[in-house]
């Protein structure tokens, strides 16, 4: 029997790093742990109660609100994020949540609140996390990382797609300024900023599919456990 191993995924907004991740977690037997809804969730609490987030007071009140969680759902077939006893796994995904919760995300105490929930999820290994600081802050010393990237006009294109779905008033142009803004924001706050790991494995997927993607993650697991073995020998 293989050991079990944290793997964490992190880059820029729309790289299908969840879906990398949902994926590796199917195959391996995984849990897995989507940090951006966990942030998206807290954004969605901070909104829905009027939380003023620039108040550091009224912010350590509120997070004492919040509690999370991920249920598997049968419909669904994949974890999905429980706020304070409410699914939230759809709410979360509206471009309002999208326009604030970098904005939440770079709040101190919320990052500490929802990193050691994190780690308190991943103690047991087993798990595939996916976002913009996991294995940097989360789990720097995670078996097995992966940073994530493709081009803007790919990336614009694949999150216009999947927000037309569930809202066709939507335009590429909001959905690139969006982006934009995330990228700018996650990559210059003060409190664990996006960056890529030394010891994280570039995966570009501007021109690759994700059953070649998929494929190339498998992959580097089983060199780890291979090379995880040779030293336990």
């Amino acid at each position: 029997m293989s050991k079990k191993i944290i793997i964490t995924i992190d880059g820029w907004s729309a790289c299908g790093k969840s879906t990398l991740a949902k994926q590796m977690a199917k195959k391996l037997g995984y849990v897995y742990i989507d940090s951006g809804a966990m942030y998206r969730a807290i954004t969605l609490y901070f909104l829905r109660n009027h939380t003023d987030w620039t108040d550091k007071s009224a912010v350590k009140d509120a997070l004492k609100q919040v509690h999370l969680h991920f249920e598997f759902t049968e419909k669904s077939q994949q974890s999905e994020i429980i706020l304070n006893d409410e699914n939230v796994e759809y709410v979360i995904r509206d471009l309002v949540i999208a326009e604030k919760v970098s904005e939440v995300a770079t709040i101190a105490d919320v990052r500490k609140f929802a990193v050691k929930q994190q780690q308190r999820m991943g103690s047991q290994k087993g798990i595939v996390m996916d976002g913009r600081d996991i294995g940097t802050t989360v789990f720097p010393d995670a078996e097995l990382k992966i940073f994530m990237t493709a081009d803007i006009p790919v990336r614009v294109e694949r999150r216009f797609k999947e927000m037309f779905e569930k809202n066709p008033n939507i335009t590429i142009e909001e959905v690139k300024s969006n982006l934009e803004m995330r990228d700018y924001i996650d990559s210059n706050r003060e409190v664990s900023p996006l960056r890529r790991a030394d010891d994280a494995v570039l995966l570009d997927n501007t021109d690759v599919t994700m059953e070649q993607q998929l494929s190339f993650a498998l992959k580097l697991v089983k060199e780890k456990r291979a090379a995880m073995a040779m030293q336990d020998a």
